[in-house]
């Protein structure tokens, strides 16, 4: 049976999961994140995330039958923590939550990964906005990929609760891995079996992204917010691709959208073939 801790005071858990939430090194040395949101916590359920806490809000009338469903579950701690507590956890300004998740972070790494006929890798380059990750890791789950990897050391963490909430649990579907830099990324594509092309996306490409053939294993490689995508992958790129832009447009793409348009080119021109 799962035991039941109860929380209406600022005490040294509640501090804990706070932690979770605001500081990155302590999210990892602990191993665990807080998941927030009906569809994000059903995701990771469905898809086998292992699940340490469930905090409830103590003072509701009633829970929803989803969060008691969830809480019947056994061997998984369960918390009772005050609304205003809750709503602290959830973000959320003056509504509490019904229900937030403990989950472990997983360990997944770049060589755990196959890339096969038709494979679809994205690759986001050093990100600095944990929502822009968030939205690229849902838009390559939308059109079909296989894999987000994430390079930069100092890149947006994946369990940051912005990059959760933006992936509207997207993050618990597919495997989305960190590689310390370009070089390790195309290390491990040398070695795959099905050698995935490389193409770059940047408005300085030759030619437009429509023009290359998406419909191989392929990784797509979106840069960084401000400064585009890296050196590195400027020289180790098999081709470098441009999003055709109006000319009466007043900036470009952010790395968000653009992902998203390369990711729905390579799903449509895998759909047409």
């Amino acid at each position: 049976m799962s035991r039941t801790l109860r929380v209406s005071v600022r005490n040294a858990r509640f501090q804990q999961w706070e932690t979770l939430l605001r500081n990155r090194t302590k999210r990892h040395r602990a191993g665990s994140f807080l998941v927030q949101g009906v569809r994000p916590i059903t995701m990771a359920v469905e898809h086998g995330w292992t699940v340490e806490a469930l905090l409830y809000d103590a003072d509701r009338p009633r829970l929803s039958d989803w969060a008691r469903g969830l809480l019947d579950s056994p061997h998984i701690e369960q918390a009772a923590v005050s609304a205003p507590l809750m709503a602290e956890l959830g973000e959320k300004d003056g509504d509490a939550p019904e229900l937030i998740a403990q989950v472990a972070v997983p360990h997944p790494r770049l060589a755990g990964i196959e890339a096969g006929p038709g494979w679809l890798g994205l690759v986001v380059d050093r990100p600095t906005s944990p929502g822009n990750l968030g939205s690229l890791i849902r838009s390559a789950d939308a059109f079909g990929a296989d894999a987000v990897i994430v390079t930069g050391r100092n890149a947006a963490d994946p369990y940051d609760p912005k990059a959760v909430r933006a992936s509207t649990g997207s993050l618990f579907a597919l495997p989305v891995v960190s590689a310390a830099s370009a070089h390790e990324v195309a290390e491990w594509a040398g070695r795959q079996g099905d050698r995935p092309a490389i193409v770059g996306t940047d408005e300085r490409g030759e030619r437009a992204l429509a023009d290359h053939d998406l419909r191989g294993p392929v990784l797509l490689v979106v840069g960084n917010e401000t400064e585009g995508m890296s050196k590195a992958w400027f020289d180790l790129a098999d081709a470098v691709a441009r999003i055709p832009m109006s000319p009466k447009a007043a900036s470009s793409l952010n790395a968000a959208n653009a992902g998203s348009v390369a990711l729905y080119e390579a799903a449509r021109q895998r759909s047409d073939g």
